[in-house]
């Protein structure tokens, strides 16, 4: 991807895809898996980068389907990196139990909160910082707000945020997901309705709820990543939310070349330097300028 090489040995060095569909053949050919680079619970925080990452996929997505780019980039940095599948659906087998984000939001958030005390328990860090895509955003603000998170996160990194809710659903997002797993529409027809795709319409009890006092928890840092072509999130500037303690980007904003939607926005170069920066704000580097083609990237 060229978005640096960080500090892992030259023996440690993973391969870094540059699109996000890369998940699904890691899924396919590793089902139920982790992407490389996720879930080694051997990994001990260095000083560089104390807090491990949680990677909060959108709906739809998993923890290897998700995150084939961020894991091993976020790895070679030198970061320990975790990632679960909440908010799939019970008693189903393979790919169906892959697909992630179908349950009401606070089901995935409780299976979140339980994940973190795993991950705090193994690393002996004191915090972690997420890095949340789509409906994972607002799984990672709901634990802080609403599920004693408050005190277990220190930053909140958001790919594709809807924190007005968005006008319309991600069911399209869940229909792509499974297509991509092989699983026809015939099938899909017979598969619960996603739960957690209502609660993040604009004006819905959860949305309401998490904007009754202000979005933002006061000592988290939050820094949200935007496109102006996203399809799920309308309008995108739904991600845009002012904030004392929150940095809100728009990726089109100094690169007209990058056509990011919803999806390309999870695996592109551009995104993942401003990514880089808000976990590290300490070590900037320049964040990449090159052309993304929607969904593929």
């Amino acid at each position: 991807m060229g978005v640096g090489v960080g500090t892992a040995s030259a023996q440690s060095i993973l391969a870094v895809p540059d699109s996000f569909l890369a998940g699904v053949p890691l899924e396919l050919g590793n089902p139920g898996g982790s992407a490389p680079g996720s879930n080694d619970w051997s990994c001990r925080p260095s000083d560089a980068h104390p807090e491990p990452v949680v990677l909060l996929h959108g709906t739809g997505g998993g923890r290897q389907t998700n995150w084939a780019v961020y894991a091993p980039l976020l790895a070679n940095e030198g970061y320990c990196v975790y990632s679960l599948t909440y908010g799939n659906l019970q008693g189903l087998t393979w790919p169906l139990n892959a697909i992630g984000g179908m349950t009401p939001i606070d089901v995935g958030t409780a299976q979140i909160s339980t994940f973190v005390d795993l991950v705090l328990a193994s690393t002996g860090a004191s915090k972690v910082d997420i890095v949340g895509h789509s409906q994972g955003t607002m799984q990672a603000n709901n634990y802080v707000k609403f599920f004693g998170g408050a005190d277990r996160v220190a930053k909140i990194v958001s790919l594709a945020p809807l924190w007005h809710g968005a006008y319309g659903t991600e069911q399209v997002s869940v229909g792509r997901s499974m297509r991509s797993l092989g699983i026809d529409d015939e099938v899909q027809a017979g598969i619960p309705a996603c739960k957690a795709c209502v609660e993040m319409i604009h004006g819905s009890a959860f949305i309401d709820h998490m904007r009754a006092d202000g979005v933002y928890v006061p000592g988290i840092d939050y820094t949200n990543i935007t496109t102006r072509y996203d399809e799920i999130v309308v309008p995108y500037t739904s991600g845009i939310e002012p904030g004392p303690n929150a940095t809100s980007i728009v990726v089109q904003d100094g690169c007209e070349r990058d056509y990011s939607d919803h999806l390309a926005l999870a695996g592109s170069a551009r995104g993942a330097g401003f990514v880089l920066n808000a976990l590290d704000p300490d070590h900037p580097r320049e964040v990449p300028c090159r052309f993304v083609a929607p969904i593929a990237g």
